[in-house]
């Protein structure tokens, strides 16, 4: 009997980048029914409880510095992805995730010397003006806002988690704060969704989105690194601004303009240029990255 022949690595982590942009495209079809607070306070919910099974964390005899910690690292997980929700409520989705992606690029080249660098921060930059120079009947520059602010709570969130990583053994720091930040968010996610949080139908979606967002990319993210070098695997993680543009023209019909598309292209270009040359400034241990974002 044959034994069955495993994908390769980086087919792996597509497949969690284009898992975690599907579930940011379901997400937004949640939004008019309890809002992106709501759809929020679903995913981390349905997340944490499907992780705490598994990873079955120990929450006592912790240090106060511990508990600080996650908890620090509950807050930027959930200010990443609400206002990130935030964003997708106004802006396309390859946008959303353009402008986001700055964050991480930022911790990347944050600590570089490299004069090289400052060749990828303009055309990080360069990306962003060609996004938002659209004039009066451009993209939202509220929707661009939420997205910038949600980039800043990622690159939070990349630095705290590989402190997390080191402290919490597996994936039990990511079950606690998932757990946290659903606390965090619930009067929020209550406020906006109200009772249409229990329908039948929306939780059905929510566990979609939750499984999209975070059990399958993690799942994946963990195979691949196994037999990934991390280079590659941040490069191949950079492929995520074009992934979430594709994701939005084919699920939501979210056009976007060539100028968009090539500021897309400027800023995977930038964040592939920067992490090819960083040595160790973004995690990558599973979900460490925006698949839990872009747990997304």
């Amino acid at each position: 009997m044959k034994r069955a022949v495993a994908p390769p690595a980086p087919v792996l982590v597509l497949g969690a980048v284009a898992s975690v942009q599907s579930g940011a495209a379901v997400a937004t079809r949640l939004f008019p029914d309890i809002g992106p607070m709501g759809t929020l306070l679903m995913r981390l919910g349905i997340s944490a409880l499907l992780l705490l099974a598994v990873a079955r964390p120990r929450w006592s005899g912790r240090s106060r510095a511990d508990i600080a910690l996650v908890v620090a690292y509950a807050v930027a997980l959930a200010a990443m992805n609400g206002t990130f929700y935030e964003a997708l409520d106004r802006i396309p989705l390859g946008i959303a995730v353009t402008v986001e992606f700055v964050g991480p690029l930022a911790v990347a080249v944050g600590g570089s010397r490299r004069r090289l660098d400052v060749v990828w921060v303009v055309l990080a930059a360069l990306g962003v003006v060609l996004l938002t120079s659209g004039g009066a009947k451009g993209v939202d520059l509220v929707g661009v806002m939420w997205a910038a602010i949600a980039g800043v709570f990622w690159a939070a969130y990349i630095l705290i988690t590989q402190r997390v990583g080191r402290t919490y053994p597996g994936a039990t720091g990511l079950a606690m704060g998932l757990a946290i930040g659903t606390v965090c968010v619930l009067p929020f996610g209550i406020a906006a969704g109200g009772t249409t949080l229990l329908h039948p139908d929306v939780l059905g979606r929510g566990a979609a989105v939750a499984l999209l967002s975070s059990a399958v990319p993690y799942s994946l993210e963990l195979f691949a690194l196994r037999r990934l070098r991390a280079s590659v695997f941040s490069v191949l993680m950079s492929l995520e601004p074009a992934m979430a543009a594709v994701s939005g023209l084919v699920f939501l019909g979210q056009h976007l303009k060539p100028r968009e598309w090539i500021a897309v292209g400027c800023v995977m270009t930038a964040s592939i240029g920067a992490t090819r040359g960083a040595r160790g400034a973004i995690p990558v241990e599973p979900g460490a990255t925006p698949v839990e974002a872009s747990a997304a």
